[in-house]
């Protein structure tokens, strides 16, 4: 499939309410269980996506389109949701998350960026020159990926539980 914002859109604009619609409501053990030391709970991997929001996306695209010199990026805090202050609950990071989505959704179509700008580029600290349309590219991945991995996490608590079946469920293979 051929990048457009459009199309990403459609993906972007979903995933707080597919997020909100997944978690909300769950008991503590499928949101906080994981799938062993370092690795990410559904929990965690909320939190992630809202400093994605606040630091990566957007502020990335805004440097591409600027007129500065130097498009570098600085370095993105994969970990830095342990870092955060106060834990919240679960509804606060989803109402959080959504609230953020819209806002940088809204700056990006203020944007009304062009094919040229598409091909605008930055300087990404350990790639080297990326263009905009290979960062929102990934920003759509970048949340189809962790949607995908909180599924995962989540049917690893029944690994055990489901038995023979397990054969026939890929999800628990990965």
């Amino acid at each position: 499939m051929q990048f457009t914002i459009q199309k990403s859109v459609e993906i972007l604009e979903r995933t707080p309410q597919l997020l909100e619609i997944m978690l909300g409501g769950l008991s503590e053990e499928w949101i906080e269980n994981n799938e062993g030391p370092e690795t990410w709970s559904p929990y965690d991997v909320v939190g992630h996506l809202i400093h994605g929001e606040k630091t990566d996306w957007i502020p990335r695209m805004e440097i591409i389109l600027s007129s500065k010199a130097d498009k570098s990026f600085e370095p993105f805090d994969r970990f830095a949701q342990f870092d955060e202050g106060a834990p919240k609950t679960l509804t606060q990071l989803l109402n959080e998350f959504k609230a953020l989505r819209k806002q940088n959704l809204n700056r990006l179509r203020a944007q009304n960026i062009t094919q040229n700008d598409l091909l605008q580029e930055g300087r990404h600290p350990a790639f080297g020159p990326v263009t905009l349309s290979q960062l929102l590219a990934t920003w759509v991945a970048h949340d189809l990926n962790h949607i995908g991995q909180i599924s995962r996490v989540m049917a690893k608590q029944y690994e055990q539980e489901v038995g023979p079946w397990k054969a026939y469920l890929g999800i628990l293979k990965a």
